[in-house]
């Protein structure tokens, strides 16, 4: 990847400092540090030392560490200069072999590294390349910042990724800006819809790249997104939870995912909605994703267990018009729901695909076969069956292609269709005329846009809306698969962990010394049986790997558990 930056700053102290860079890396590297380990012996003849020897030792020891001092102090320059987590990865490298002890090297870790005022502010471009792809983004900086302070982050999705080529919102937030803050505004387009694999990687490199660059509040950066931007908040929110403390998708639906058609990368997993809160806003008169369309979603969630806030505008339409009277209720619930780190309960359901693999401290690191898995899937209440009542049929009344008249409050009413109007054309395909428009429809997928051409009164009109075909009530799958999926449910107490599983024969814990007790055992169960038990070793080459790629103050690990749930 090249990272290239520019700027329109507030300040010409930072204008003078600022230069065009340009940088490699690696996207997905998961490179270990070289296999280096550092090991504590304790000699037996220790303990057989005079005092005088004793205190002979502690001087040499200390002054050792003294002369190991600028050695340690440079590794860790080389850290927390690394301009991409492959660098820093290297430099981790060199702290496990500096000498430092794994308290100072989590006690650096934690305090970070020292930000500078000499920075861009205002607003900044930067372009980012993957897979032979640019992918443009705009941040927004307070003028005033202040790298002493640290600054909560919005990543604010756009909507209509159907454009053909990337745009980017030169202009910064504009009218949805909130409390000071951080903006980031990333960039799709047809062939970079936010829901791919491509755009979670873009994601995790521009939220690295800010972390390096500006002082965040790890535990404060959220991510929201209106139309296609707040659809894409579902989906980055099933695929990608780590670094988000709640998602705000507005003027969006989880329908719009049900539609396969759109090439969504990876399969979707709405379990995974449980781990953050989520604030929802949707219009009632918005011809895309009206209010009483999307709700049945969010009362499905709601009932399994998502800690969601639902704010429904009734007079709304597809547009954020509404957001002055929201604004203030918005930016309070994201202060009253910063990131737990290290929670006690975690679920997490993957294909391992694109990296989705990982949920803070729970990584899956193998699926069972697709026959195969422990047949515990009966005691997870799984969000994908999605419980209905009948949905109405489409709404029209018509003769051919002539509409007699639109059921109140039906699928059709959202399309503003008039009795006497004339289809022309559905998608932009021809009509013929004699055949019934509800035939015609028959052709088309439901949980998509469509777009009709209708003849009114001798003038051509195009009509849009969002498209949901009749169905029988019961149960079915929110999203259907493809592919196989594994899941885990973690509940911990204390140093004790309780996994649920199906689908998955191996997985890994990341355990913190600001979670777990390491003078004491660790029991895991699994399955009814207990897959671990037994004391963990501080690791200072675990502590700098995760350090590496996290690049997180506030998550910062001293062991990995790897564990096996297959007997």
């Amino acid at each position: 990847m090249t990272c290239d930056w520019s700027t329109s700053l507030h300040d010409e102290t930072a204008k003078a400092d600022v230069t065009t860079n340009s940088r490699d890396f690696v996207v997905g590297s998961d490179a270990p540090l070289g296999g280096n380990r550092v090991k504590r012996v304790r000699s037996a003849a220790v303990a057989a030392l005079c005092v005088s020897a004793a205190v002979c030792g502690t001087a040499s020891r200390a002054a050792t560490a003294q002369a190991a001092t600028p050695g340690v102090d440079s590794a860790f320059k080389r850290f927390w200069d690394a301009t991409t987590p492959p660098q820093a990865a290297t430099a981790a490298g060199q702290i496990v072999t500096s000498g430092v002890l794994f308290d100072d090297a989590f006690a650096r870790l934690e305090r970070g590294r020292t930000y500078t005022a000499k920075v861009p502010r205002g607003i900044v471009s930067l372009v980012h390349r993957i897979g032979g792809t640019d992918f443009p983004c705009v941040l927004e900086v307070p003028g005033t910042y202040d790298p002493g302070k640290k600054y909560h982050v919005r990543v604010q999705l756009h909507g209509g990724v159907g454009r053909p080529e990337a745009a980017p919102r030169t202009n910064g937030i504009g009218a949805l800006a909130g409390a000071e803050q951080i903006y980031v505004l990333p960039t799709a387009w047809a062939s970079a819809a936010w829901w791919t694999d491509r755009q979670l990687t873009n994601l995790r490199v521009i939220l690295d790249t800010v972390k390096r660059t500006y002082n965040v509040d790890e535990n404060r950066v959220v991510l929201s997104g209106v139309s296609d931007g707040g659809t894409a908040a579902y989906y980055v929110a099933m695929r990608d939870t780590t670094p988000f403390a709640a998602f705000l998708p507005l003027n969006g639906t989880l329908a719009v995912l049900r539609n396969r058609s759109m090439r969504i990368d990876g399969e979707l997993t709405p379990n995974n909605l449980r781990n953050k809160p989520m604030f929802i806003v949707n219009g009632g008169r918005d011809p895309l994703y009206p209010a009483a369309e999307v709700e049945p979603f969010i009362e499905h969630l709601s009932r399994g267990g998502v800690d969601l806030t639902y704010r429904p505008q009734p007079e709304a339409g597809h547009n954020t018009a509404w957001w002055p009277e929201v604004k203030e209720t918005f930016e309070r619930f994201v202060r009253e729901h910063p990131r737990n780190p290290l929670p006690d309960r975690l679920t997490w359901e993957s294909d391992l695909g694109g990296g989705t693999g990982r949920a803070h401290w729970l990584v899956i690191d193998t699926l069972m076969p697709a026959a195969g898995g422990p047949p515990t899937r009966r005691e997870m209440t799984d969000l994908n069956d999605f419980t209905t009542g009948p949905l109405p049929n489409f709404g029209l009344r018509v003769a051919g292609t002539r509409i007699l008249s639109i059921a109140e409050g039906s699928n059709a009413s959202i399309f503003d269709f008039r009795p006497g109007d004339v289809v022309v054309s559905i998608n932009g395909t021809m009509v013929p005329a004699g055949t019934s428009v509800l035939e015609a429809l028959g052709s088309y997928q439901p949980n998509q846009v469509l777009g009709f051409v209708v003849s009114r009164g001798g003038r051509s009109l195009e009509l849009t809306g969002f498209f949901m075909s009749a169905a029988p009530g019961g149960v079915t799958p929110l999203f259907r698969r493809t592919s196989p999926t594994g899941r885990v449910d973690l509940v911990k107490t204390g140093n004790t962990v309780a996994v649920t599983s199906t689908g998955v024969s191996a997985i890994t814990l990341l355990l913190s010394p600001a979670a777990f007790d390491f003078t004491k055992p660790v029991i895991v169960t699994a399955g009814g049986r207990t897959v671990f038990d037994g004391t963990v070793t501080k690791n200072l080459a675990t502590l700098m790997t995760w350090a590496a790629r996290d690049n997180d103050r506030t998550m910062l690990f001293g062991a990995e558990l790897k564990l096996k749930l297959t007997p």
